[in-house]
C-alpha cells in the first residue's frame, strides 16, 4: 500500500530502505483517486518511533492512504524536538472541522495516573467525542484503548501486582468478525503495561464485543459499534527490539524491571529476540484498514453521523 507522507519525514526514508512504497506529496497529487485519510493522535515520548512502527503496520494493503500526525495541545512533548513537531504534526484545533476515515489513538506513558490526572485529560475527552461524528473507524491502542472504554463505556482500569511484559500468546474468539478474518487460531502480540482493562467487564458491557483474549495477559482485542470504535490493549505495531530497548533502559537506570516474558532465546537478554507477532499485526491493521475504513467510508465523506443514520433507514 501506498503511504503519503510528508516529503520530509525521516520515517518515510526508512521505510523505503525496507522496501515499502512511501508516496510523497507531489506524486500523490497526479493519482485520480481519493485515498483514505488517516490521522494518527500519537501520545507516546519517543513520537518518532512510533511513527515509523505505526507506518510500518499500515502498508500492507494496496490502498492508498494519506497520514496527518496529530498531538495535544495542553501538552508540550520532552522527548521530541519541537522543529519536528512544527513541520510533520497538526494540533487538533487544526484539524477539528475535518473529516477522517479512520483515526488511530496510540498509547501514553501516563498509566500509573488516573485519567482525570493528565495534563491532557480534557483535550483527550475532546477528541474521543469528536471522532463520534468526524471518523469512520477510531482504532485505540494500549492506554489509549484504556483511555477510550474509559470514557465511552465507564470501564475503570485496574493496577496489577506486576507488569505486563513480554510477548504472550492469545486466542481468537468470534471468528466470524472480519476483523480476525485471517488469524490462526492462537497468536503472539507484546505487552507492556502497569494496568489493565478487567477482562469479564468488557464480556459483561451489551456494546462490546471481546475479539481476543489471552490466559496471562487478559483482554486484547474488543469492537463495538460495528467497529466504528476498535480497543487493541497491547502493541502488535511494535518492532523486534522495542521491548528490548525497554528493558535495557530500564536496568541501566537501576529501575526494577522483569526480562521480558517469551521474548529472548533461552531468556538470554545477550541474544537477539525473537519477532513472533509481525504477521498477525500486519494482519490486523490491514483487515482494519479494509473492512472498517475503506468498505464503510463513501468517496466522498460527509457527515458521520449523516451517513450512518442514512445507512440504516
Amino acid at each position: 500500500m501506498p503511504i503519503k507522507t510528508q516529503n520530509a519525514l525521516p520515517a518515510k526514508e526508512i521505510l523505503e530502505r525496507e522496501n515499502i512504497f512511501v508516496m510523497d506529496e507531489n506524486r500523490a497529487t497526479h493519482q485520480e483517486i481519493r485515498p483514505l485519510s488517516i490521522a494518527i493522535l500519537n501520545l507516546m515520548p519517543l513520537k518518532e518511533d512510533t511513527e515509523l512502527q505505526i507506518l510500518r503496520s499500515l502498508s500492507n494493503t494496496p490502498l492508498q492512504v494519506n497520514v496527518t500526525f496529530v498531538t495535544t495541545s495542553t501538552h508540550e512533548s520532552t522527548h521530541t524536538s519541537m522543529s519536528h513537531l512544527n513541520q510533520f504534526y497538526q494540533t487538533f484545533e487544526e484539524i477539528r472541522e475535518e473529516n477522517f476515515d479512520g483515526f488511530i489513538i496510540t498509547g501514553a506513558p501516563v498509566e500509573l495516573m488516573e485519567f482525570e490526572e493528565v495534563d491532557y485529560w480534557p483535550e483527550m475527552v475532546e477528541i474521543m467525542e469528536w471522532t463520534k461524528t468526524h471518523v469512520t473507524s477510531t482504532l485505540h491502542l494500549c492506554w489509549g484503548a484504556q483511555a477510550g472504554l474509559y470514557y465511552h463505556y465507564g470501564i475503570q482500569k485496574q493496577l496489577l501486582d506486576r507488569k505486563m511484559f513480554g510477548v504472550y500468546t492469545h486466542r481468537v474468539l468470534n471468528r466470524k468478525v472480519p476483523l480476525v478474518r485471517g488469524f490462526d487460531d492462537y497468536f503472539c502480540a507484546p505487552h507492556s503495561r502497569h494496568t489493565e482493562i478487567p477482562l469479564q467487564e468488557v464480556r459483561n458491557h451489551p456494546e462490546l464485543t471481546v475479539l481476543a483474549d489471552s490466559e496471562d495477559a487478559g483482554l486484547f482485542l474488543a469492537i463495538a459499534q460495528d467497529g466504528r470504535q476498535i480497543f487493541v490493549q497491547g502493541h502488535p505495531e511494535y518492532d523486534r527490539l522495542t521491548l528490548d530497548k525497554e528493558y535495557k533502559r530500564d536496568k541501566s537506570k537501576g529501575l526494577p524491571i522483569d526480562l521480558p516474558k517469551n521474548y529472548y532465546p533461552g531468556d538470554d537478554d545477550t541474544q537477539k529476540p525473537l519477532l513472533q507477532w509481525r504477521s498477525h499485526g500486519n494482519i490486523l491493521y490491514s483487515n482494519w484498514l479494509n473492512y472498517y475504513v475503506y468498505q464503510a467510508t463513501p468517496y466522498e465523506f460527509l457527515d458521520t453521523a449523516r451517513n450512518l443514520s442514512k445507512k440504516h433507514q
